[in-house]
């Protein structure tokens, strides 16, 4: 569980809503119908508008990482390669096939299916660098759905305000409501940029640093697997991977 992205959020809604209090608008001049219809449903459609079905659905999926990011235990899996290279070097490459099965990660056990079926460093790095990249590529893709509705959502508050200034210049002839209409009409506003840079891209933010992190990792790993394909010695193998763990 990521502490900081709960602290942040709360701290984002306190802010609003006590900021509110002390400039003595009150927390109810926060609630609009009107505005959370034009900035959230708004956004919602124009990012629909804008991003395919696949892409969409990934975005939901990796959502959660915000509060809980995929983590790989980086000196772990070291360590297992360390070993891996030591079978490898006492009982042959065929050594490593009874550990595929063993491996949750599905990088992790696509190099040692390549590592074990015999294929030369530069097959098994141009194979798993593809991997690599199609998944970053993906996950880069959804990360960037968060950031479009970032950059949507303050227009959007800035329609709903225009909108709500129309409103009260119908109304000119009744004074006693040009207050309440005005106020009313930067609710939008509030809504549209608050939301961009309180969720949506400090959101968008976290994603690509977890989809960072993960890349960093399997570079890791690929570099172990080759490590392992070229027989080097397991001490310098280690030494190698430490890098990945500054």
């Amino acid at each position: 569980m990521d502490i900081l992205s709960l602290i942040g959020l709360a701290l984002a809604g306190c802010a609003v809503l006590v900021g509110a209090v002390l400039k003595g608008a009150g927390v109810q001049s926060l609630m609009s119908a009107a505005a959370f219809m034009i900035v959230v449903v708004g956004t919602v459609a124009a990012i629909c508008v804008q991003t395919p079905l696949h892409v969409m659905r990934q975005a939901l999926r990796i959502l959660p990482w915000v509060f809980r990011p995929p983590t790989v235990a980086r000196a772990e899996l070291i360590k297992k390669m360390v070993e891996w290279s030591n079978t490898a070097r006492k009982q042959g490459l065929l050594g490593l096939e009874p550990l595929i099965d063993r491996e949750p990660d599905e990088f992790v056990r696509k190099g040692l299916q390549l590592v074990v079926d015999g294929n030369e460093p530069d097959a098994i790095r141009s194979v798993l660098e593809v991997d690599l990249n199609a998944r970053e590529q993906a996950d880069t893709r959804a990360a960037k759905v968060f950031e479009g509705m970032g950059v949507y959502a303050p227009t959007l508050g800035i329609i709903g305000a225009v909108l709500g200034l129309m409103a009260v210049m119908q109304n000119l002839a009744d004074p006693s409501k040009l207050g309440q209409g005005i106020a009313a009409a930067f609710v939008a506003t509030v809504y549209g940029i608050g939301l961009a840079n309180l969720f949506f891209l400090p959101v968008a933010s976290k994603l690509k640093l977890a989809i960072q992190s993960q890349s960093e990792a399997r570079e890791m790993i690929i570099e172990g697997m080759i490590s392992i394909a070229q027989g080097e010695n397991p001490r310098s193998i280690e030494s190698k991977l430490q890098g990945y763990l500054h």
